[in-house]
């Protein structure tokens, strides 16, 4: 029987989650995903200053994104499976402009993602 840490968590990414260095330095692995898209968003830039998240990322801006109203609003990136220990890694490398919500993909698959909090 699998302890609960190891039940498949589905992420989806449409910024610096998909970079590889990103992935190796909060999980340890590099993750493997599938091509999807979140519908009824769109995107935006927001600058970081967290010196962690600067070092893994290599970025000072990261995109963010904010429910749309525009037809046809969606949002391109990857879904990824992983652990619940993951997800809490994700929690902490992901800064407070964000907060995690659950989502519908164009899929069908419903998977975590991180917004503008």
């Amino acid at each position: 029987m699998n302890r609960p840490t190891e039940h498949p968590v589905l992420l989806f990414s449409y910024g610096t989650l998909q970079d590889k260095s990103v992935q190796l330095a909060n999980f340890g692995r590099e993750l493997t995903g599938q091509q999807d898209a979140m519908l009824g968003y769109s995107q935006n830039w927001v600058e970081i200053t967290d010196p962690d998240v600067l070092a893994s990322s290599g970025k000072t801006h990261h995109p963010i994104v904010t429910p749309s109203a525009e037809a046809g609003a969606r949002i391109e990136g990857m879904v990824f499976r992983i652990t619940e220990q993951e997800l809490t890694a994700a929690d902490a490398y992901e800064v407070s402009d964000y907060k995690r919500v659950e989502v519908g993909l164009a899929s069908g698959l419903r998977a975590w993602v991180y917004v503008q909090a």
